[in-house]
């Protein structure tokens, strides 16, 4: 669509559900060893881009994020292709972020990249998780440290001036040391913006299979980890945004920040979600039903504004940012008693938590919310 002449801000979300293997930890909806269904899946998707064109037809969108699974597993011919379909069908802004995220194996190619940042990709986000081996091969991914600063290079040939590493801390039989090492390989390869989480153990992945016969840190250890990430991203230039946000000035990630702020956005695909029209609503964990073309869904709710507001009081504490004095003025002694133990602080008209209180966020965003009356 050619129309940008309506501001309203819109992200969308294309969830690519393939990947090569599975991971370990992953508790995501991807499905290993399907590529046979991928020209259908990308079929699928247009049809859906197209279903849902009219509804958004009041907004612009200025951030498009195809997440997965592997989406650079599809391969650059199709995601391009799909890219100009989601411009066909919404109005794009002329500056928006446009990302993808990619497996450092399957991201080694500069032509390829270059073909994906011709038809207007923009960022990339690249999954390192770690920069040693043996915690790659313990987490079942199917990368090397060598794949990755392959990766790295190849975006930068193909034109990429905006790229991501995805690390995770807390990894089995991790120490405080080698996490650190992780974080001094990662910031070698000079990436715009850092998204760095500590491992959840989620029921049914293959790693809560065998969780008893892993040791894994405690959470003191990723409690450690957490706290050097916060001091040695920030001696190296990145700014904590969020609680596993880090990015160099004017690199945070427009498409995250939609979610942290209460913005909209539509999903496509299967088990991907979506805040829309007043509507939040998530699309089944079935790729079967996608491409016969059921909308089926796993949620579909319309948040009351008391519930919205509790929300943006969760999601806003969990920025740097925070949240203003007087939209927390009910919650100023909480406020006051978390400032004197080192876990909030008031700044420039704004409350908001240290790293410290980042490590203990949802105790104190409940007692927050209780003092709002939420």
């Amino acid at each position: 669509m050619d129309d940008m002449g309506n501001a309203r801000p819109l992200g969308l979300y294309i969830h690519i559900p393939f990947c090569r293997a599975k991971c370990a930890y992953c508790d995501f909806y991807s499905l290993a060893r399907s590529e046979e269904r991928m020209d259908a899946y990308a079929a699928a998707l247009t049809d859906a881009f197209r279903a849902a064109a009219p509804d958004a037809a009041g907004y612009t969108a200025d951030t498009v994020y195809f997440g997965g699974g592997t989406p650079s597993l599809l391969g650059a011919p199709r995601l391009a292709a799909l890219l100009e379909a989601v411009r066909r069908a919404f109005a794009v802004a002329p500056d928006a972020e446009i990302t993808f995220e990619a497996n450092p194996e399957s991201a080694r190619d500069t032509d390829a990249l270059r073909l994906l940042r011709d038809a207007g990709f923009n960022r990339i986000s690249l999954g390192m998780q770690s920069a040693d081996d043996d915690e790659l091969r313990a987490i079942g991914r199917i990368h090397s440290a060598r794949d990755t600063a392959a990766a790295v290079d190849a975006a930068r040939r193909a034109g990429f001036e905006n790229l991501s590493l995805d690390l995770i801390y807390g990894l089995p039989a991790q120490t405080r040391a080698r996490w650190r090492d992780n974080l001094a390989a990662a910031t070698a390869l000079a990436p715009e913006h850092l998204s760095c989480y500590g491992l959840k153990v989620e029921p049914g992945t293959p790693l809560y299979m065998r969780r008893d016969s892993v040791v894994l840190p405690d959470d003191d250890a990723q409690a450690d980890m957490y706290l050097d990430t916060v001091e040695l991203l920030a001696a190296q230039g990145y700014a904590q945004y969020e609680i596993s946000n880090f990015a160099r000035p004017g690199y945070e990630s427009r498409h995250n920040l939609k979610y942290w702020t209460l913005g909209e956005y539509l999903g496509f695909g299967p088990g991907a979600h979506s805040d829309f029209g007043g509507r939040r609503f998530g699309r089944a964990r079935d790729l079967d039903a996608f491409l016969a073309g059921k909308a089926v869904l796993s949620e579909d709710a319309a948040p009351s504004p008391q519930e919205r507001a509790a929300e943006r009081v969760m999601l806003g504490l969990r920025t740097v940012r925070g949240l203003s004095t007087e939209e927390l003025a009910d919650a100023a002694e909480v406020l006051r008693m978390c400032a004197e133990r080192g876990l909030a602080e008031q700044s420039g008209g704004f409350w908001r938590l240290t790293p410290r209180g980042f490590l203990v966020s949802n105790a104190i965003i409940l007692r927050v919310q209780e003092a709002l009356g939420l």
